[in-house]
């Protein structure tokens, strides 16, 4: 990273962009005019061990949960926006059938062009999303591509979700995971359906534990229930 992306960075607001590459350049905020050259080297390597330390932690993970139609996607749309001017947007679901595609495609069209969009139903970790913010929206659909291709066998299938998890979390990069906390309206009749609830509530544990920021989504309110240090 050199000294004009510190800038740049979404979680360092200290705007450098105008800083020189070198401080005995007298340009900028190092102007001879202004400050003595004591100072400005002083300022130099204040921004350059800064932006040394921004660059070894870089990677955040977040995770979104709550039921359906609670503003979990907005939420985490918003998030995005916030920290950078040119979010990624990562589809996990499998496009069954020519209406979802078109509802696919409406959505694309809702977050409008400085999204960059990329639809990957398993392995999340072949897209290199180096230093981007990124909302992979769902797990749920996530978990579900490795559950129907295990044949439901649960424990397959989360050492597979696990497994991609760790892989693609180990680039710097933030990540915003959007989910569903299912199961809330008791135990299901259906034995397949009670597979799969195991199934998500033990991703969602394994995402949690690992997320340096945990939300629960009620009625469209964000209720922050975990923060890392």
């Amino acid at each position: 990273m050199s000294i004009a992306q510190v800038g740049t960075n979404p979680f360092l607001h200290i705007h450098t962009n105008n800083l020189p590459v070198s401080p005995t350049t007298g340009s900028g905020i190092f102007s001879k005019q202004f400050f003595p050259l004591s100072f400005r080297l002083y300022t130099y390597y204040f921004y350059l061990c800064v932006s040394i330390i921004q660059k070894g932690n870089m990677k955040r993970i977040i995770l979104i949960t709550g039921g359906q139609r609670s503003g979990k996607s907005s939420f985490a749309e918003n998030m995005a926006h916030e920290l950078t001017s040119s979010p990624v947007y990562m589809a996990t679901a499998k496009v069954w059938d020519d209406e979802f595609r078109e509802r696919v495609r409406r959505h694309r069209e809702r977050r409008g062009g400085e999204w960059t969009n990329i639809e990957e139903e398993k392995e999340l970790s072949r897209h290199d999303v180096t230093g981007r913010v990124v909302v992979i929206d769902c797990v749920t659909l996530w978990c579900t591509n490795f559950f129907t291709d295990s044949d439901a066998h649960v424990s397959e299938a989360l050492e597979a979700v696990k497994n991609e998890f760790d892989r693609f979390t180990r680039q710097e990069a933030t990540f915003i995971f959007v989910t569903n906390e299912i199961g809330l309206g008791g135990v299901s009749t259906n034995r397949l359906q009670r597979k799969f609830t195991d199934l998500q509530g033990w991703a969602n544990q394994y995402i949690a534990a690992q997320a340096d920021e945990v939300y629960l989504m009620v009625s469209g309110i964000p209720l922050k229930i975990k923060q890392t240090p």
